[in-house]
């Protein structure tokens, strides 16, 4: 979970492995949490839209697969990972 809400390029130049690396699992993790914890944020003043609740479910999914593959390729870079951006598991 990020405290202060960064911009899309500040979020891909701090988790980019390289320059040019836009899209790397890494990357993606930290987009999806940040797109996550703006959904959470409007859920809690709208409890009952249905549509964003099962947007957020599928994004939490896809975040979830990532990790899992971060996990498997690398596991000293999942749990850095998951401390930055205090994430439970």
């Amino acid at each position: 979970m990020v405290k202060k809400k960064l911009t899309r390029a500040e979020i891909i130049k701090k988790y980019q492995e390289h320059k040019t690396d836009t899209g790397s699992a890494k990357v993606q993790v930290a987009l999806l949490t940040q797109r996550i914890m703006e959904l959470a944020k409007h859920l809690r003043s709208h409890p009952n839209d249905q549509d964003s609740a099962r947007g957020l479910l599928i994004l939490v999914g896809k975040r979830r697969r990532f990790l899992n593959y971060i996990k498997k390729e690398n596991p000293k870079e999942y749990t850095k990972l998951i401390a930055e951006l205090k994430l439970r598991k």
